[in-house]
């Protein structure tokens, strides 16, 4: 269990071995036999979904921070309130869990399922197989991160059941095992 967020940077000598699905995407190969298993559930029960984003790497992090920052610098916002914004949205690199290889963005195959059809069974569905919905939108004050019902994290199937049938986020859940 590893806590990643912008007080908690990655340790410098965390590895992961990862292993790629079929549309490019990387995951950690530990937690492929999973995401698999949760994505069979869904198409079986008639919902597209796709992995859009996997691991990333220290320079792929970086690159969408300052793409982010430039996009709201060419809205008029002076250096310091776009890299402020910016943080907003993307995580610093060294504090993404992106970086883990253990955390996915799952998006809808929208010629099949709605994206809020596909975020509302990944919320009821995810913990069955590990996973737990990272930032939930009443969680933003103890996350830091706004609502992101598409950002799934493997946590293992116990701590994800317990996450999800008490209500919390991750951060409670670590602060509760200390």
């Amino acid at each position: 269990m590893i806590l990643v967020n912008s007080s908690n940077y990655i340790p410098d000598d965390y590895e992961v071995e990862l292993t790629e699905l079929s549309n490019g995407e990387k995951v950690d190969s530990r937690i492929y036999p999973e995401l698999q298993g949760m994505f069979n559930a869904a198409r079986a029960e008639g919902y597209g979904l796709f992995v859009a984003a996997g691991y990333r790497t220290q320079e792929k992090q970086q690159q969408l921070l300052d793409d982010k920052i430039v996009a709201y610098e060419k809205e008029g916002y002076s250096k310091s309130e776009a890299e402020r914004l910016a943080k907003q949205w993307v995580a610093v690199p060294g504090t993404s869990e992106h970086q883990l290889g253990i955390a996915v963005d799952i998006n809808a195959d929208t010629t099949k399922s709605s994206s809020d059809e596909v975020y509302n069974w990944l919320a009821q569905n995810a913990y069955k197989y590990g996973f737990i919905k990272r930032y939930p939108s009443d969680k933003t004050e103890i996350t830091g991160v706004i609502n992101e019902p598409w950002h799934y994290r493997y946590v293992g199937k116990e701590a994800a059941q317990e996450i999800y049938s008490q209500g919390i986020c991750l951060e409670e859940y670590i602060q509760g095992l200390e």
